[in-house]
């Protein structure tokens, strides 16, 4: 399968942090290699093109954040690319995609973890003051890891220790003082952005009761 995100398109849209040769070099590549991920010609790609454009224009000593008429084609389709990746899910294209050295990439990383993690509190019949939500963004090269941890269930995402399709790591625990828990049970990061797939598989290898508040009776 192949997956595609908005990262490189919002990069090509808005580069003015590309402001050396080296940076801006560095996000082409990176850029194609998104590309290649997503099925698309690196040649035919507006946000590869942009960039490779914004490198020639920085080594001649333009401005970083200078626009140009030029682009405005390219530019109409990123936003249009931006606009249809909007329902996908840019998690696992990220995991897929890997994201060491990539600071841009690992805060999109966090962010879309956190999102996909409070979904799936909710089908968990969890309120949000029913769990706690936490970051470790640890070092450059890896990808940190969200956890989620709640009285009776403790879940943790990260591509950087567990391997590919064990992206997250699941067990029963006894409280939100309790760091070991029970068995670990890991899935593939795709599972987890389909909350109705990730509930069933966690309440099967757990055996957690899943208890939804009843509304309060004004």
């Amino acid at each position: 399968m192949n997956y595609d995100l908005d990262f490189r398109y919002r990069r090509a849209l808005q580069p003015d942090a590309l402001c050396t040769v080296a940076t801006a070099t560095q996000a082409v590549v990176d850029a194609m290699q998104d590309a290649r991920n997503a099925g698309v010609d690196p040649a035919r790609d507006p946000a590869t093109i942009l960039l490779a454009r914004h490198v020639g224009r920085i080594a001649l000593g333009n401005p970083a954040d200078a626009t140009y008429e030029e682009d405005l084609p390219l530019r109409r389709q990123c936003l249009t690319r931006i606009d249809e990746l909007k329902s996908k899910p840019a998690l696992v294209a990220l995991a897929r995609r890997g994201i060491g050295y990539d600071p841009e990439a690992k805060r999109a990383f966090h962010r879309e973890a956190r999102s996909a993690l409070r979904i799936a509190a909710r089908h968990l019949g969890l309120d949000h003051d029913q769990y706690d939500l936490r970051n470790n963004m640890a070092g450059p090269a890896v990808s940190g890891e969200i956890t989620l941890h709640a009285d009776e269930i403790y879940i943790q995402v990260t591509t950087s220790s567990f391997g590919h399709g064990r992206e997250v790591m699941f067990r029963r625990c006894k409280g939100r003082q309790d760091y070991r828990g029970e068995r670990n049970n890991f899935c593939d990061i795709a599972v987890l952005v389909d909350p109705v797939r990730f509930t069933a598989l966690v309440t099967r290898e757990t055996g957690l009761t899943i208890t939804r508040r009843q509304p309060e009776l004004v």
